[in-house]
């Protein structure tokens, strides 16, 4: 019976007819233990009618086994394995324990979406994960990531968690905690079972806190006794339900509570394996017989459920320390299979009562065979355990750092800033206290600021610079971008101070490697001399660096990053762009969702700078989504900044200004992504003809390392507001560096926008002639050839050549409007009208279509299924056919072999 829940099962009714009608949804009810979470799953599964229903209890004794829960959950449909994408089925199996093959973080939570879209496809599905604050951290992230991905597929999950440590943080999944019943609702619980005198029932009220389980535990105890409770004495639960269950067991008898115990200390294991367990203590299953009788658990042979968490807690709290610790050995003793080598090694560090190096070496195995599966948290746990029972300082030491490197990229980044700082004080190698040294600036970039991360970088790796110097590169690599996102000329300066300390000699030359290579520490010191303003020396170092990564066969995903991006900041445009294009797609085929959005950063900023509007909305939506699910929460902000920029152009002013707000706020100061949020800013008052406004604003974002970086385009923005603002003088500050750019690059690029610029500031005929040899050269992306035009074409109307002006300004039109850049049009508008024409509709053929439908679209023409597309895409084929269904209306097509016909 549920009394006082009315608005808790409406809720869950509608989430079970959302997800019968084909809507995916999702649901935490929170709440204190005996708060009323699992009857409202008992009653979600009484209305299911006809859906499937999957249910799982979280057990605590394998909350660190790494995907405890997601094998659970998942036993029966592992036949399905075989449907899913190979990399998918594969992550599954390793994760599993089935496979030894190496599992990306992330992975398992893609296979997890498809195999719950594959149990739906036949029935409407109904998962119920109770206790779910005991599952797995892998799990919990498999999970998570599904449920908020799943969108046109019939499943509706319910979690429910209790309140208090060690919690359930459940991000972008709505939340609904359960209140305690108010007098007439627990007046009416409490009476529920038998009437009892009007002075019982009002002290059961009182003394549960309208808590539903302790209102009917009170309420059967005192139906029970023999006479009304003195009104000097407690009922006897006091408010303290723990105490009450404690009673219970006590009253069992010692063989009784010697198996409660048992099966509370390992509340996965099979009865068969409790029953080895309980001979060494001299019992049998007939020592439950009390327990069943008093309703404390239900025995069958798969193992023992206990009625209430509370109970099993009450049955392990109960025991002596002693008999916990001779539980957990005899439960290792019997735990002889193989697969059980996990739950066998945490029964005996559960046992340890000081430090065992036996144990904790067995603890370093599960963290190994952890890391095998991509379960860091898992890791993490491990080898932090193994820590504290470790003798040797520094062994301890060692294990310290390494758990800490796991907790970091876990996301657990206070945890990993706490154990790398207990590390380092006990670690004697110089590369171990690097490594705590670099976690602890991997964790400043996050919680404090880019400045701070630097300079706890460069600490950490000077004492290795000559000893380690390929650790030294991966930490002055990091380091170096992170002094470019604080766009801080001295913190640049250091780093490359630092990099050209590294004997060269060690390292190898450029080629096939995932390694630092002498070609990459040129190439990161090129970038310095470049950002603090020495373009001479730094371009050659940078294109040999961008070259040799080009054509290399190496995975290493952030160095081919960095000089990828390299070449967008040498204008090596298009071949930045297939580099980045083909490193995003290599990265989706390996289901490496964790660096997906850190290799879509750069290369939306690639698609940003050649014209390439919708693709680089469609990367930026993605990548904020994904970053946002993952807790990466810099990314969101960093990818704010390229959000902001693309909304100003696309016409969105109050979502650049949006956008650029949480770029501009955020404490950390990210001067990188503040420049570029101000670029955004400085367009839209460009565009809305407030010049002055945006002179100001470019100004900002073109001061400094910003305007030697990807800000070096905003030049020809911060000239054309000046011009437009009729000041000259401000007009060719920043021009010698865009003139620096053009003539060290070489880049057709960085020409034809400086010859946009000396025609802003000429007179006739120079300005015309450098607008036209500015169209000719031909290597600016269409986003620049439109703006060129449009600047040409007001220039030709105020010089009365007005056919000419007219042409050009067509060109711009349909240019801005094909590439989705509508904010460039109301201007290109009032010229048109200023000549006396009227311009053309907007005829984007893709401008309708979210940045999702656009990805899934552009899949679809190139011949791909829509599971094809849902495993690239880390969605359900039933989400990649909804957003089919919404674009094709809006292309005006009825079949997919359309698709192929339009220019998308």
């Amino acid at each position: 019976m549920i009394v006082g829940r009315s608005a808790e099962q409406s809720r869950i009714n509608r989430l079970v007819a959302e997800a019968k009608g084909g809507r995916s949804r999702s649901l935490v009810l929170r709440g204190e233990a005996g708060i009323g979470k699992t009857a409202l799953l008992d009653y979600a599964e009484s209305v299911a009618g006809g859906m499937r229903v999957l249910r799982v209890v979280g057990i605590e004794s394998e909350a660190e086994v790494a995907y405890a829960a997601l094998q659970l959950m998942f036993m029966r449909d592992l036949h399905l394995l075989d449907t899913l994408p190979g990399a998918q089925a594969e992550a599954l199996r390793a994760a599993f324990g089935a496979s030894s093959a190496p599992v990306e973080r992330m992975l398992p939570g893609a296979a997890a979406l498809s195999l719950l879209s594959e149990l739906a496809g036949e029935r409407p599905l109904l998962c119920l994960l109770d206790d779910a604050q005991w599952f797995d951290r892998s799990s919990i992230e498999a999970l998570l990531f599904a449920v908020r991905r799943l969108h046109a597929d019939p499943v509706a999950t319910i979690f429910a968690a209790r309140d208090g440590d060690p919690g359930f943080p459940a991000p972008g999944v709505e939340s609904l905690t359960l209140p305690r019943l108010g007098a007439a609702d627990a007046a009416r619980l409490a009476t529920a079972g038998a009437a009892l005198p009007g002075e019982v029932v009002d002290r059961i009220l009182a003394e549960s806190g309208g808590n539903p389980l302790a209102i009917v535990e009170l309420a059967a105890h005192a139906g029970a006794a023999p006479a009304v409770p003195a009104p000097v004495a407690p009922l006897p639960a006091a408010g303290r339900l723990d105490e009450h269950f404690r009673r219970q067991v006590r009253a069992l008898g010692e063989p009784a509570m010697t198996v409660l115990l048992l099966a509370a200390a390992d509340h996965g294991s099979a009865l068969s394996t409790l029953m080895a367990a309980a001979a060494e203590f001299g019992g049998d299953a007939g020592d439950f017989e009390p327990a069943e009788r008093s309703r404390l658990v239900h025995v069958s042979a798969d193992g023992v459920v206990f009625r209430h968490p509370l109970i099993r807690a009450a049955a392990y709290q109960e025991a002596p320390f002693a008999r916990r610790v001779a539980a957990h050995r005899a439960l290792a003793r019997v735990l002889t299979d193989p697969r059980e080598a996990d739950r066998r090694a945490w029964h005996l560090a559960a046992a340890a009562g000081g430090p065992d190096d036996a144990v904790a070496d067995g603890l370093e195995q599960v963290a190994q065979r952890a890391t095998g599966r991509g379960a860091v948290a898992a890791v993490a746990c491990a080898l932090a355990r193994a820590a504290q029972l470790t003798g040797a300082p520094a062994v301890r030491g060692r294990r310290l750092v390494a758990a800490a490197r796991a907790a970091y990229d876990a996301g657990q980044l206070d945890r990993a800033a706490e154990l790398a700082d207990a590390g380092a004080e006990l670690a004697e190698a110089p590369g171990e206290v690097a490594q705590a040294g670099w976690i602890r600036a991997q964790v400043a970039y996050e919680r404090a600021s880019p400045g701070e991360a630097v300079r706890l970088a460069l600490e950490a790796a000077a004492p290795v610079l000559t000893t380690e110097p390929d650790l030294a590169v991966s930490i002055l690599t990091e380091a170096t971008w992170c002094a470019r996102d604080t766009a801080d000329p001295a913190l640049l300066y250091r780093c490359a101070d630092q990099l050209r300390s590294i004997p060269r000699s060690t390292l190898p030359t450029d080629g096939p490697t995932d390694g630092p290579t002498d070609g990459l520490v040129g190439g990161l010191v090129g970038f310095a001399d470049l950002l603090c303003g020495d373009t001479a020396a730094a371009v050659e170092p940078m294109r040999a660096a961008f070259l040799a990564a080009r054509d290399s066969d190496g995975r290493a995903t952030l160095q081919r990053l960095n000089a990828a991006f390299m070449g967008l900041l040498i204008g090596e445009d298009e071949p930045a762009v297939a580099m980045l294009d083909a490193h995003v797609a290599e990265v989706r085929s390996r289901g490496e969702l964790g660096w997906l959005p850190y290799t879509q950063e750069p290369l939306a900023l690639a698609q940003l700078a050649t014209g390439r509007i919708r693709d680089a909305d469609s990367n930026v939506t993605e990548a904020m989504a994904l970053a946002g699910e993952l807790g990466q929460e810099l990314e969101v902000v960093v990818l704010s900044a390229t959000a902001a920029w693309l909304a100003a152009v696309r016409g969105d002013s109050a979502g650049a200004e949006r956008h650029a707000a949480g770029v501009l706020d955020d404490p950390r100061r990210h001067g990188m992504a503040a420049a570029q949020a101000t670029w955004a800013l400085g367009l839209v008052d460009l565009m809305g003809g407030d010049p002055r406004r945006a002179l100001d604003r470019l100004e900002a974002a073109c001061e400094g390392p910003p305007g030697r970086d990807l800000m070096v385009r905003a030049i020809p923005d911060q000239l054309e507001a000046a011009v437009r603002a009729g000041d000259t003088t401000r007009a060719r500050r920043f021009l010698p560096g865009l003139a620096d750019w053009a003539a060290y690059t070489g880049s057709p690029v960085a020409s034809a926008l400086l010859l946009r610029c000396q025609a802003l500031l000429g007179d006739e005929p120079a300005a015309d002639q450098r607008f036209e040899e500015s169209l000719a050269a031909g290597s600016c992306g269409p986003y620049d050839q439109a703006r060129t035009r449009l600047v040409f074409g007001e220039w030709l109307r105020r010089h009365r050549r007005r056919i000419a002006a007219k042409e050009q300004l067509l060109e711009a039109y349909r240019t801005f409007d094909r590439i989705g850049a509508h904010g460039w049009l109301p201007r290109v508008r009032a010229e048109l009208t200023a000549l006396g024409e009227t311009a053309p509709g907007e005829a984007g053929s893709a401008g309708g279509l979210t940045p999702q439908e656009l990805q899934v679209v552009r899949r679809a023409a190139q011949g791909l299924s829509n599971r094809e597309i849902a495993a690239e895409l880390f969605l359900s084929p039933r989400t990649v056919g909804h957003h089919l269904y919404k674009a094709y209306p809006k292309l005006g097509v009825r079949r997919r072999a359309e698709l192929g016909q339009l220019d998308l």
